[in-house]
This record gives structure tokens, sequence and C-alpha cells, in this order.
């Protein structure tokens, strides 16, 4: 359990020395992530140099100044061709493609044997290889959780065009976890000999949430493939595929180190990517095709799946970035994450109003057990009424702190934060609207009340107190006032209650 820090006086932080020594003392092991203080003068000075509070880690990562500076002494040091061909800078520059290729495999302890690394350009374009490739049919199926990002939902259109049966399993409310006796119920299913692929994150980006890796084998001992979406589990957490070995993982590195942007990877066993039958075939990815006679020879391994040609000057910047959380530490980073996410919950959770009703609401975990750095939360008015998220980030905007509002891409998990259900979902597709995000949000109101839309807030490498300390003093300026003294709308959501976890 997280070990209370009360202010002396409720709503009221105590002077930033004193919430410090407070927080240091109940968080004793953030004393050891001393080093990233250092780092946070020296490679992100920027940082406090601009006056930028950072709570989006879980959007994006961000860069240290050397990673950048050894990337350009790098592009500026020598001459670099495309890949493709075997003269000197081709040459040159397949050797640093395939030097950054093997180091992801070992970053990620993946034995080359067994695991290959295809450079793709983001954790969606992973996504969209697996499914466009996976042999889906007619009697097999793809089982995935209601807590997954929409570029693993969208994998469910190429299952149904083939056939195969698409199969939910539900988190349930108040943490948003998996209801693992409905997920046993699904993996349990016999197998009848038909392709069957199960997909889940090893963290939420809407909630936090860790789902757990031993999934993955109980997935696998039941005749089941396992793709395990890595992207915000890897930025904090050691992924060991010596000891956990999905068929599938998809990651970006901008999550986990900031730059560059624009490349990611598909982490793929072999023997899983040899069942794989691509819809077609481009440039770098055949070994022979011909316009005279319909046949071609895909190429073998992970060039077959590399489509033109890479980014390859991008590149040398991953095996960068991985050097530079090597050096770090990532179990430092993952520490300081879990203590200063510990007192985030701790104090959002303490917050009330005069009247005795919490300000917050946390979509999610409020405590530190088997989640990660991203807190999903909406902030509430005397009356129980939610502030407008959007209008709430304008006003963090004003303090310079970037935090993200909507639904994280992650419908399943906000649909069920906000206690939506299946007739009110059907509903609205039924009548057409807008089919927009705020179209729903809007005709979700009028027909039910409910005010949907969450503010997320995450740490990470470079956080430090001062960012933790100085949103609780933002979302403290929120206690005691209604809706309509900040610029929303003056009528409270008649269902607004409904959305409190009642369960």
């Amino acid at each position: 359990m997280i070990p209370a820090i009360s202010p002396s006086i409720p709503n009221e932080l105590p002077d930033y020395d004193t919430a410090y020594a407070q927080f240091l003392q109940a968080f004793p092991p953030f004393a050891q992530t001393e080093r990233l203080d250092h780092l946070r003068g020296t490679e992100y000075a920027r940082l406090d140099r601009t006056g930028q509070i950072y709570l989006d880690y879980t959007g994006g990562g961000l860069y240290g100044e050397s990673q950048v500076q050894q990337h350009v002494a790098m592009l500026t040091g020598q001459v670099w061709g495309n890949p493709h061909s075997h003269n000197p800078t081709s040459l040159a520059m397949t050797h640093k493609v395939e030097a950054a290729r093997a180091y992801v495999l070992s970053y990620f302890r993946a034995d080359p044997e067994e695991y290959v690394a295809i450079f793709t350009a983001n954790a969606s374009g992973s996504l969209k290889l697996i499914g466009e490739s996976y042999p889906f049919a007619p009697g097999g199926t793809y089982a995935l959780v209601f807590d997954n990002h929409n570029s693993v939902n969208g994998i469910r259109q190429f299952a149904q065009a083939k056939g195969a049966e698409v199969a939910y399993v539900p988190v349930c409310l108040p943490e948003l976890r998996l209801d693992q006796a409905a997920l046993e119920r699904t993996l349990n299913q016999p197998a009848n000999g038909r392709p069957r692929l199960f997909a889940y994150p090893g963290q939420s980006n809407y909630s936090g949430v860790q789902h757990g890796l031993q999934w993955v084998a109980y997935a696998q001992e039941r005749g089941w493939d396992v793709l395990l979406d890595a992207a915000a589990f890897v930025p904090t957490n050691r992924l060991d595929l010596s000891q956990v070995k999905p068929e599938f993982i998809t990651l970006s590195f901008y999550k986990i180190f900031g730059y560059p942007t624009g490349v990611g990877c598909l982490l793929a066993r072999k023997e899983a990517l040899a069942k794989l039958h691509r819809p077609w075939f481009a440039g770098g990815t055949v070994s022979m095709v011909s316009v005279h006679w319909p046949a071609y020879q895909l190429a073998a391994a992970e060039a077959g799946f590399e489509d033109g040609t890479v980014n390859y000057l991008s590149l040398p910047a991953v095996e960068i970035g991985l050097r530079h959380i090597e050096a770090i530490g990532l179990e430092m980073i993952h520490e300081r994450v879990n203590c200063l996410t510990g007192w985030l919950l701790t104090q959002l959770t303490q917050l009330h109003h005069d009247n005795g009703r919490p300000l917050v609401q946390i979509y999610g975990p409020t405590d530190t057990e088997s989640r990660g750095g991203t807190i999903s939360l909406c902030l509430l008015d005397p009356d129980d009424c939610p502030y407008d998220e959007q209008q709430v980030e304008a006003l963090a905007s004003q303090a310079n702190i970037s935090l993200r509002t909507g639904c994280f891409c992650n419908p399943g998990a906000g649909e069920t934060a906000h206690h939506l259900t299946n007739e009110e979902i059907k509903q609205y597709y039924q009548e057409k609207h807008g089919m927009s995000y705020p179209d729903f949000q809007q005709w979700v109101q009028e027909k039910s009340g409910k005010k949907i839309g969450a503010i997320r807030v995450s740490t990470g490498l470079a956080s430090n107190f001062a960012d933790v300390y100085q949103f609780i003093k933002f979302a403290s300026t929120f206690c005691n006032k209604h809706t309509a003294d900040i610029g929303g709308s003056e009528i409270c959501p008649a269902h607004a209650p409904l959305m409190r976890d009642t369960v």
C-alpha cells in the first residue's frame, strides 16, 4: 500500500521543501535515483530552462541532448548511402543498420537464433503487418481484451474479412484489470487446428494497468499465438525475451527515448514469422519477381517485411537511444517512476471539496501494485459534475503543464471507465451520427447525462518531484469551484454521479 502523506491543512500542500522531505521519507527508494536529477540538469536541461512541466511520457518520451549530438556527429562525419547496394557508402550504411538491428535484439535479450527484428514506421505499422499477414480463417479466432490501442483493435478487420471469429475479453471496474475468469474461458476453448491469435498490452496506455506477462505462456500452452503490444510497457519496464516469449511484440522507439520518431519495430519469433503470408510485395521485400510471369519470391526473414527502403539514416539513432537507456539503467528509471506515481496517486485521492466530495476520480488502480506511470483521471466539482477535460487542458497549458486529454485511442478502457453499455454504443452507431469522438461525447451527454473523456498524466525518465508537485498544486486550484467558474457548462449532467465506480 502507498503510505499517506497528509498535509497539515486539507487540500493545502506544504511548501516545496517540506513536501519533498515528506516524500523522501515516504518513498526511500527515490533517493537511489539521484543520478536522474543530475541528468535532468544536463541531458534534459531544456525542461527547466523553458519552464516546462512535461507529464505526457505515455504520449512520447524525451530525448537526451547527447543522443542528438552523437547522431548528428555520425551524419556529418561520413557519407552514407542507401543500404540496398554494395558500394562503399551503401555498405557502410548497411553495417550501421544491421548493428542497430542486432542491438535491439540484445537489448530485449532476444536470441537471434529465435527472434528477428523488423523495422517499421511505428508500433501501428508493426501491428498492421501482423493483421494483414496472419492466416486468419473460418474456425479460427482473434481474441483481444477491451483494454487495447486502436491499432490492435483494427486487426479485427483483417480477421473478420477472412472469416475468423473476433472475441473480446472485458476489463473490470474499478481498477480496469482483466476479467481473469472471462479470459481463462476464452483461452481454454478447445483448439481445432485453426490459427488463433491472442493480443493484449503489457501495460495499458489508458490506465497504466499492467496486465501480467504470465498470460503469454498460459495462452501458448493452449495453442494460441500471442501478440504483445509493448509500446507503453517497455519505456519503464524490462522485457526479457529469454524468459517471456510471445510470438509477436510491437513497439515504437520514441516512446522509450524520444528520438528518433518514425521508427518502430516488430520482434517476431522465426517460427511464427513463417506462418505469415503477405498480401503483396514491394521493393526490398522480394528476392525475385517478373512481369512476364505472375510469380515472385519473398525475401527471407525480416527483409520480406520491410517494405521499400528502411529509414536508414535514423536507425543508428535507435542504437544510440537504447545505449543511453542502458547507461542510465532501466531499473533506476522504473523505481523513479514508481515513486513519483505513488505520491501522485496519494495526493490526488486526498483532494476534496469543503463539502467532503472528492475532487478527483481515478480511472484505474489507486496504488502502485501492478501498474505503471500512467494515470487517467477526471476532476469533479462540488456537485460531482466533471470539469470539461479540454478546458482543464487549456488551463494546464497556461501553466506550462503538458498533459493529454480524450480517449487516448483506447475506446474499450474508456467505455468501461464511463459505464457505457452495449445498448448505448449500438444506438449511437445505428442513428449514424457524425462518427467523431466529439460528436460521440455530445450524444452520450445528451442521451444519458454522462460526461465522457479523461485527463491523462504520465511520468517518465526525466520526471522529478517538482513536476508532480506542480501538478498537484494545479489540480488543487479546482477545489470548491463549480464547472461554470472555469468557463464550463452551467448545466451539470444529470447522471454524473453514475460515473463514480460503485463495484
